[in-house]
């Protein structure tokens, strides 16, 4: 992600319509800047899967050369998201056995913690991409955030893992080393888009972030600023731009600026008169197509995703535990009166999420739903910076700690190394010494009762 300097940092969005590059850098109040950004259609991605690697490939080469034309800066490194319906995620308990008790608990402790849930053995073809720590448990005591600087015996740990399908990771890193990038690290889209959009105290009341973009809809749960849940539902707005397509009689590009231009999620806030008149093709008599009835299309599909959505919080256990509801982001949320529809539909309060809140003033462009992942990952990609330096740090204090035993016997004493290896070649060679005085000694007691022996016998 650093790119000859952690000056800048650069997000990949992967999504099913568009692939976006994202490059950013934090001011000095901590507001992020975006210094350039590319984006380009992304034919080779179906349902947040690379189905085609060559045409992938060309659309994040171009995403990056506007990008980096933008920002006249060089892209090496980025950020990656992943997403599709092959994402699954399990909680795993995880318990480490410390040698002491009374050393103090270390950021290489906690980490070799969360390296070994990589360890663990997945279904065939799945395996682990993210381990995300939700709470530390020391000597029995729960309910610890951070561990760091405690002393005790035994660490546990509840991680929260997301598993994907290794073919779908390995087209994904093939297609960004191809473009000619290097991956430093792989983010499931929904956590990223959390970063952007959702408030610490929404976190920590309760809430449900939904993804809802063009080939699936991401779901992220958080409570206690604790990840709770994730899944990847396989609708987006994609779908329904082919259930306009099919139920207007009209081409896909046509169906797509209808829901961009006139789309509505509620067909009752329609009138029946309203009408849209749109060309015919090849010189073909103009389409006149009701507002209302487009509404009926796009309402019965979002619907649909929205019971899957409610399925998948129901099935989380904390349907009622949400305090701050859902939080809706992406391409997906952009569509007239969609939060009426959630909170209809879900019962909970609903919001539009943006990303306006981590960005510095003017980055206007960037703060549409559909650059909440792309900002996601950027703001993703500073706290990776940020974890890999703490755990250098805690290397290095550790390597300060080591000092061999005798020469600190020796500094406390105010001796030299040799001193103290004289004096110990010295109690050696007594020990000798003595063992030689004691061998003699016994022998000649012996001789002299075997005298004494010989001369009663006599």
């Amino acid at each position: 992600m650093s790119n000859k300097t952690t000056d800048y940092v650069v997000g990949l969005d992967i999504g099913t319509t568009k692939i976006a590059v994202l490059i950013g850098r934090k001011n000095e109040h901590g507001k992020l800047e975006i210094l350039g950004m590319g984006k380009a259609p992304s034919p080779g991605v179906s349902r947040g899967v690379v189905t085609r690697v060559t045409p992938t490939v060309e659309a994040i080469k171009e995403a990056v050369r506007q990008a980096e034309e933008k920002s006249e800066l060089t892209v090496r490194e980025v950020n990656v998201g992943i997403a599709g319906q092959h994402i699954r995620s399990i909680q795993h308990r995880g318990v480490k056995i410390r040698d002491s008790y009374e050393d103090e608990i270390t950021e290489k402790d906690v980490e070799a913690l969360r390296r070994d849930m990589y360890k663990l053995v997945m279904q065939p073809g799945e395996k682990i991409i993210e381990v995300i720590p939700q709470e530390y448990i020391v000597d029995n005591e729960q309910g610890i955030v951070d561990p760091v600087g405690m002393s005790g015996g035994r660490l546990e740990a509840n991680f929260h893992l997301i598993i994907a399908q290794v073919a779908a990771v390995k087209n994904i890193v093939k297609c960004v080393e191809k473009a000619g990038l290097k991956p430093l690290e792989i983010t499931l889209e929904p956590l990223a888009s959390a970063e952007a959009v959702l408030h610490e105290d929404e976190k920590e009341a309760g809430v449900a972030l939904v993804d809802i973009g063009g080939g699936t809809t991401d779901l992220a749960i958080f409570q206690e600023n604790i990840i709770r849940h994730s899944a990847v539902i396989p609708f987006g707005g994609n779908v329904i731009s082919e259930d306009i397509k099919e139920g207007c009689s009209i081409i896909r590009k046509q169906a797509e600026l209808l829901k961009l231009k006139f789309g509505s999620t509620l067909a009752s806030e329609n009138l029946e008169n309203e009408i849209i008149s749109i060309p015919g093709l090849r010189g073909r008599t103009p389409k006149e197509i009701s507002v209302k009835n487009l509404a009926h299309i796009i309402e019965a599909r979002m619907t649909e995703i929205i019971e899957q959505v409610y399925y998948e919080i129901r099935n989380s256990g904390f349907e009622h535990k949400l305090i701050a509801g859902i939080v809706v982001t992406g391409g997906g949320s952009q569509l007239k009166h969609v939060t009426q529809l959630f909170e209809f539909t879900a019962g909970m309060d609903a919001r539009i999420g943006y990303p306006a809140e981590h960005l510095a003033a003017g980055t206007e462009e960037i703060t549409s739903p559909t650059f909440s992942t792309g900002v996601g990952l950027v703001l993703k990609g500073y706290d990776f910076l940020e974890y890999q330096e703490r755990l250098e740090n805690a290397g290095k204090k550790q390597e300060e700690k080591i000092i061999e035993p005798q020469l600190v016997t020796s500094l406390e004493n105010n001796e030299s190394p040799l001193e103290m290896e004289g004096e110990l070649e010295d109690e050696n060679l007594n020990f000798e010494e003595r063992h030689i005085d004691r061998r003699g000694s016994l022998l000649s007691r012996f001789l002299e009762r075997a005298k004494i022996y010989l001369e009663g016998d006599e």
